[in-house]
């Protein structure tokens, strides 16, 4: 204990030469095994204080290439753990900030840390699960750039580069109606990869709903299941430029070789394929080796096969001899889940007031609802407010139009009858009792006041019932408003009910 006392003052007093001389003397006085672990101890306290100045050089450059906002955000939290063996890991606050820096940051920051630490480090996250525990978990960075597949020569096994990201597992993606039918096939294809009928599986959709998380979560399945599996991903443009690079050195058929020796080929985006030829004709030959050895084919595009255009007719039969699963616009329920997850993941707290604003105001896509969450996230951290339903408005606003839900005749009808305690169908029966006819009036008046519905729409939703008769039932509860409080409190109670 002594020498640690001594070793720690000496340490915070000098330099690293001041504890040499320190145990030096101890060394006289103590047992050699002493000696020893003081001076393992100093080596410790001198690295950890390098590993800081180093880190320090780092936020130096990541502070001069970024905003004051940015950097506050998103680096100045970063905590450097170690550095061993060519691997530096940092940990960061949540899986989203590793996520968020990797998407937009890392080739800044893997330059930073390449000027520092040296040219080929590479890059660990550890991030905290439970705060309280100290649980955490690691995740690889994806590299500055990830290194393209090299189509001038054949890999072994072992040294082949899939090209996935990390982070877009089955775990991540969050299952729903939307997107079921593609995700099924996606796991029965990565248990038995060019085997089953989807072969190939062509995905579609829209911008960011999904198609690349699942693409490469298919990839990461089968490689779980089958170590020795050769998958490959490589964007549509990737595997255009890779094709023009081959043509120009002569060497057409190093690249077919890598190609056709792969076991899984995923291709993202392939309506870039469209209006190149050459490209074209060379995809062709690949995709007809591969699915005759009984490889898997996996492509995504933002379109289905038959609204492609300038594709060769060969090529766009084969892409319709699988299955061609679409993944649509996240609904409500997914788009809840997916906040709930994310959540959950990142260490956010958010009333249900907030999640059910984000969900029903951001509906086009999971990448809008993740850059609604970082946003949110930055605004909170910079501003030290909590996230509720003023700053989401505020931030939604910035980055998607704000349309307020728009509510249907059915769900007005639904909402009446369970308040009235009547079955659905007796709004539209000819039945005039008076408890009936009540509930009927309250439907056909909040859909003339909640819906965008004319009163044609109206009265055939409500049984076929005329223009007229509609707006009587409109009137009716307009005057019986004026002097009934009880009947006032209800049509606000169902208005409430319908806006939620």
């Amino acid at each position: 204990m002594i020498i640690i006392y001594f070793a720690v003052s000496a340490y915070k007093c000098g330099s690293y030469k001041n504890v040499q001389y320190l145990i030096s003397f101890l060394n006289l006085v103590m047992s050699k095994k002493s000696s020893t672990f003081a001076l393992d101890f100093a080596k410790k306290v001198t690295m950890q204080q390098s590993l800081q100045q180093q880190w320090a050089q780092c936020q130096t450059i990541l502070a001069d290439n970024t905003t004051s906002s940015a950097y506050q955000t998103w680096f100045a939290p970063i905590v450097p753990l170690r550095f061993a063996d060519g691997v530096l890991v940092l940990q960061v606050k949540s899986q989203f900030v590793a996520e968020y820096i990797e998407e937009n940051y890392i080739p800044l920051l893997s330059s930073a840390i390449y000027r520092v630490f040296g040219q080929g480090t590479r890059l660990e996250y550890r991030v905290l699960i439970d705060s309280t525990s100290g649980a955490a978990t690691m995740l690889p960075s994806a590299g500055p750039q990830a290194k393209q597949a090299a189509p001038n020569g054949m890999k072994a096994a072992a040294e082949f580069d899939s090209q996935l990201n990390a982070l877009y597992t089955f775990d991540s993606f969050i299952a729903g109606e939307p997107n079921k039918l593609a995700r099924t096939a996606g796991l029965a294809i990565a248990k038995q990869p060019g085997y089953t009928a989807f072969n190939p599986l062509f995905i579609y959709g829209g911008s960011g709903v999904g198609k690349t998380h699942l693409a490469n979560a298919i990839g990461h399945q089968v490689k779980a299941l089958y170590p020795q599996a050769r998958v490959l991903y490589v964007s549509a443009n990737t595997f255009k430029l890779q094709y023009q690079d081959a043509t120009k050195c002569n060497r057409i058929p190093d690249f077919l070789n890598f190609y056709q020796s792969v076991d899984v080929l995923i291709v993202d985006d392939i309506q870039y394929f469209s209006g190149l030829k050459g490209t074209q004709d060379t995809f062709f030959h690949i995709f007809n080796y591969l699915q005759q050895s009984r490889k898997q084919l996996i492509l995504t595009c933002d379109r289905p096969p038959v609204e492609l255009k300038d594709i060769e007719e060969r090529l766009l039969t084969r892409f319709k001899w699988g299955l061609s699963a679409e993944i649509l616009k996240p609904d409500y329920a997914l788009r809840r889940d997916i906040l709930i997850s994310k959540m959950r993941r990142d260490g956010i707290v958010l009333s249900d007031e907030v999640v059910d604003f984000i969900a029903q105001s951001v509906r086009e896509s999971v990448r809008d609802l993740e850059g609604v969450l970082a946003s949110l996230l930055a605004h909170s951290t910079l501003t030290d407010k909590e996230i509720d339903l003023a700053l989401a408005e505020q931030v939604i606003s910035h980055i998607v139009a704000i349309q307020p839900r728009q509510i249907t005749i059915e769900e007005v009808m639904a909402k009446v009858a369970k308040h009235y305690n009547l079955p659905e169908k007796a709004l539209t029966a000819q039945n005039r009792s008076r408890d009936i006819s009540q509930a009927r009036h309250m439907a056909i008046y909040l859909s003339k006041q909640l819906t965008n519905s004319s009163l044609s729409e109206i009265g055939m939703k409500m049984g076929r019932r005329t223009h007229a008769t509609v707006l009587h039932s409109i009137s009716i509860i307009k005057d019986q408003m004026e002097y009934d409080p009880v009947l006032r409190q209800h049509v606000h109670q169902l208005e409430s009910a319908l806006r939620a």
